[in-house]
């Protein structure tokens, strides 16, 4: 009879407290540097403007660099594994695509929104334009819930591993992990997340590799993809998976598994098109670099769950050997910290506590801004204080990053001690906020839905969905526990109940109190915000800041142009990528029950390595090209710089030596804005 595997702790708790800790200073350190860097040398100045939008300068490929950091969360790495574990090559393909489309889906409303509100900083400003309060206010509790759910995930998720791999306490760790994210997030605004993103996104395409070419090129047990394709045709043979096709691993066919695709891609809708952190990234996005911003992240952050998943998740099935792991272990997540241990020893304990530090803090970092900017602009400017100018907003944005982690710190603690781990909150996270999805999409792209329907239909989609799920879990398993509903067939019906419900209720009400016939005008009329105190006081002409002119209302007739070329091939290319994720690629393989060969499952493998690649192509090295000449320009006059000023020095201890600065370096030091 096969035993119970016990997660043992293979790295010391102060290996922890290391890397939460001082890796998290570190990177607080190198934003404050960052910071003073850009304001230096690029005039970049944190107003508010700067903190919430970047200046709306942002290029496509530091916002697919984004897009791949904060959506891979530690669920990402995660829950992607133990689906592989439980059901096979077919659980990582499910949360792959059933997570990529909606990415891909939303740049279309990255344009949208970028042509009908080009100065918003928020998503629920433009609800607000369109609706007024009552609809402004319910969406508020919507986008909120998502945040509330998705940074509890991150914690609760993080605080496991970390406990699991170094023996630190889970209650420390959901206190610790948010400090060094706060501190560079208030020092250097949302520029702080583009830049750390693209660092974090590096180390974590870096672990995969090591974990690919150990597991199928250089492993003493495994070692190549046929030997894993032999050890797991053994273990299906001894342990059928019930509902797959033939029991096997090996098969895209999975009952559990089509239901977690359907429930995974349900949630996910929620949690991108209600979360303010994703339209953060289109405001800040220069116009033109929205959209394929969105698609180059899309596409890039398929592989990384894909490739990660079906090489842990399967390598944590061919190492067990006689003993399995406990489902209280598979539920918090650790069917990767076991993989990579029993796959690397110390080394892969190592590289996993930096992999799920790196995704939690990337991903918290986007949470913290989308939550200061909804407080910021939409309760405390929008109703406490209206004519806030920019340092008073500036401060209530930190304030509100600071307050909100502590908030959510206690919040992932009291769940950790009330026994309900990532795992669960994964799947409920549709049931509580996708009622909201469809009705917050159709205020940019369609004009009839009026208010009663924007406010309605999603307190009517919640509670439709929560009827179904508790319904559901008692109906079948006769009480209601953590553990019955958070089984698959009740959250399955919450789920979708919470999406669809709203195409019932939309019509109805529009047809009872009448189509809109919305202009848009209102949208177009948000403006900035007035920054002149924090220019003043930094001793820098507004004019300069990137993302400040006089005039924001103004689109130029060329960005007009681009951006409804862009509204066209994004429709398109999502519409097309879509049916391929969703169907064309998984549904004949799930109908056709196939069980994959040998050959077919190393092409299979090979296809994930060289997607990664791509990835690391389109995520790291494709934002450094497009960003060249900014850094050669800062690099040079930072150099420039030291060497003006170090012979500055020289002449004032020497004053008698004939060696003095070339007019020409004097001219660039003296152009340089003078940093306070």
């Amino acid at each position: 009879m096969a035993g119970v595997a016990h997660f043992t702790v293979p790295l010391h708790q102060s290996f922890g407290y290391g890397i939460v800790v001082g890796l998290g200073f570190a990177f607080a350190l190198l934003m404050i540097f960052i910071t003073w860097a850009l304001k230096r040398y690029q005039y970049e100045v944190q107003t508010s403007e700067m903190f919430s939008t970047a200046g709306r300068t942002v290029k496509s490929g530091l916002v697919a660099s984004a897009v791949v950091s904060s959506w891979t969360w530690a669920a990402t790495l995660l829950q992607s594994s133990t689906v592989a574990y439980e059901y096979g090559v077919s659980g990582p393909f499910y949360y792959a695509s059933g997570a990529t489309v909606q990415i891909l889906l939303f740049a279309t409303l990255a344009i949208e929104l970028k042509r009908r509100a080009p100065n918003a900083h928020t998503f629920l400003e433009v609800i607000r334009a369109r609706y007024g309060t009552v609809v402004h206010c319910v969406f508020i509790v919507f986008c909120l819930m998502t945040n509330i759910l998705v940074t509890a995930m991150l914690l609760t998720g993080g605080s496991a591993v970390l406990t699991a791999l170094t023996g630190m306490h889970t209650a420390a760790a959901c206190f610790l992990l948010p400090i060094g994210v706060v501190l560079y997030t208030v020092f250097g605004g949302i520029k702080a997340t583009f830049i750390t993103d693209y660092l974090h996104t590096i180390f974590i395409v870096v672990i995969i590799f090591v974990f690919a070419f150990n597991a199928y090129a250089s492993s003493p047990v495994l070692g190549s993809p046929g030997k894993v394709y032999d050890i797991l045709t053994a273990a299906a043979k001894a342990n059928p998976v019930d509902g797959n096709s033939q029991g096997s691993y090996l098969t895209m066919h999975s009952r559990e598994g089509g239901i977690f695709f359907v429930i995974n891609l349900i949630g996910n809708f929620g949690t991108v098109f209600l979360d303010n952190g994703y339209y953060n990234k289109a405001i800040a996005a220069s116009p033109v670099h929205a959209f394929p911003g969105y698609v180059i992240g899309g596409l890039c952050w398929f592989a990384i769950p894909w490739l990660c998943a079906t090489t842990m998740g399967l390598t944590a099935i061919a190492l067990q050997g006689d003993s399995i792991l406990s489902s209280t272990d598979v539920t918090a997540g650790l069917v990767l910290p076991y993989a990579a241990v029993q796959l690397m020893g110390y080394g892969g304990a190592v590289a996993t506590t930096l992999m799920v530090f790196m995704a939690v803090t990337s991903a918290f970092s986007a949470q913290l801004i989308a939550v200061s900017s909804v407080f910021t602009y939409d309760i405390y400017q929008a109703y406490i204080k209206p004519s806030a100018k920019g340092q008073n907003l500036v401060w209530m944005s930190h304030m509100a990053c600071v307050v909100y982690a502590l908030i959510m710190a206690g919040f992932a603690t009291g769940l950790y001690y009330a026994g309900i781990g990532m795992g669960y909150l994964y799947l409920l996270m549709g049931v509580i906020i996708s009622a909201a999805v469809i009705p917050g999409s159709l205020t940019l792209l369609w004009k009839g839905q009026n208010w009663v329907a924007a406010a309605l239909s999603p307190p009517l989609g919640l509670a439709v969905a929560l009827i179904a799920w508790l319904v559901t879990a008692k109906s079948l398993y006769g009480e209601l526990t953590v553990a019955t509903t958070g089984q698959n067939y009740p959250m399955l019906a919450g789920n979708v109940a919470a999406l669809l419900s709203p195409l019932i209720f939309i019509p109805i009400l529009t047809l009872i109190f009448g189509q809109q016939n919305y202009d848009y005008e209102s949208m177009r009329n948000i403006r900035k915000v007035d920054d002149s105190d924090v220019a003043a006081a930094a001793h820098v002409d507004l004019e300069m800041i990137p993302g400040e002119t006089s005039h924001p209302e103004d689109m130029t007739a060329t960005e007009k142009q681009k951006l409804d070329k862009a509204a066209f091939w994004a429709r398109t290319l999502t519409v097309i990528m879509t049916l391929c994720l969703l169907i064309l690629w998984p549904m004949p393989m799930y109908g056709s029950g196939y069980v994959f060969s040998k050959k077919f499952f190393t092409g299979w493998v090979v296809v994930g390595i060289l997607w990664l690649f791509c990835t690391a192509f389109g995520v790291v090295l494709f934002p450094l090209y497009e960003g060249r000449a900014s850094i050669v320009r800062v690099v040079r006059m930072m150099a420039l710089d030291a060497m003006v000023k170090g012979r500055k020095k020289h002449l004032a201890q020497e004053p008698d030596t004939s060696v003095t600065a070339s007019p020409a370096q004097a001219a660039s030091v003296e152009k340089l804005p003078v940093a306070e």
